[in-house]
């Protein structure tokens, strides 16, 4: 595959996946999705890795979700390029991939995990953060959700009190407040985020890879349910794409202008 949106390269064991939109905060598309399922896939399949680290490009983010100016292109409400059960994003498939990949993903988080890049680091086996990272949701300020394992799984490491307050309010948290809330493993200095991801992606390669294999899937099976409210999510997802509720949250957040959802509750 021809990557535009996504470095990859394999060594020694580790395959380093970075998310090269910089320009726009590593905000993803629908060919970001597809070009990280494809390198996730890929080191899946090579016996060689041990272990894969997903971070962003450049020293801002890390990822700060979907790109909303990609949203509603080609006359569509969802996200142009790609199918992803109507949002034209396959973020589910994507989600399922990290997961079931049997082997351990670092997400080193170098500055916003913002909306689906807080998904995207939650569902991450281990996460190192620097110490400039910034943490938060962002859906319903721009008309979108994850209703499954961004919220679901996110309930399950900090409590249903706190995942909620990360959602209904869509705050942001700095690295130490994840650490206190247990939502990331280490917190480094930012020059030193790379080499720390790298030094315990080697120590991953040093145990058997079979133990960490069923390690994983042992850890999954408590909340492999999610997968089906994932799927109810995204399905419902693309339908409230297709309402001017959800329009409102996008086209506030595109002509930088204050959002105005009071008009729904009428």
């Amino acid at each position: 595959m021809e990557l535009t949106d996504i470095l990859y390269d394999k060594q020694n064991g580790i395959a380093n996946i970075t998310i090269n939109r910089p320009e726009v905060y590593n905000a993803f598309r629908a060919k970001t999705i597809q070009e990280l399922i494809w390198a996730f896939r890929d080191a899946w399949d090579d016996k060689r890795i041990g272990a894969v680290i997903l971070t962003g490009a450049g020293e801002k983010a890390f990822c700060v979700g979907g790109d909303q100016k990609e949203k509603g292109d080609e006359g569509g409400y969802g996200y142009s390029g790609g199918l992803g059960g109507g949002i034209g994003l396959e973020v589910e498939n994507l989600h399922q991939t990290i997961r079931n990949i049997p082997k351990p993903v670092i997400a080193a988080v170098n500055g916003y995990a913002i909306g689906g890049g807080h998904v995207l680091h939650v569902i991450c086996d281990l996460t190192i953060a620097a110490d400039t990272a910034k943490f938060g949701q962002s859906g319903p300020k721009v008309g979108s959700y994850d209703a499954g394992y961004g919220s679901a799984y996110l309930a399950r490491i900090v409590g249903e009190k706190k995942a909620r307050e990360i959602w209904y309010l869509c705050e942001q948290y700095t690295a130490e407040e994840c650490m206190e809330m247990k939502l990331v493993n280490k917190v480094v200095p930012a020059a030193n985020l790379q080499e720390a991801a790298q030094e315990w992606a080697e120590k991953i390669l040093q145990k058997s890879p079979t133990a960490i294999k069923m390690l994983k899937y042992s850890f999954n099976a408590d909340s492999a349910s999610i997968q089906g409210i994932s799927q109810l999510s995204m399905g419902s997802l693309a339908m409230f794409y297709d309402t001017e509720e959800s329009q409102e949250g996008k086209n506030a957040f595109i002509e930088k202008r204050p959002v105005e959802f009071n008009k729904f509750r009428k």
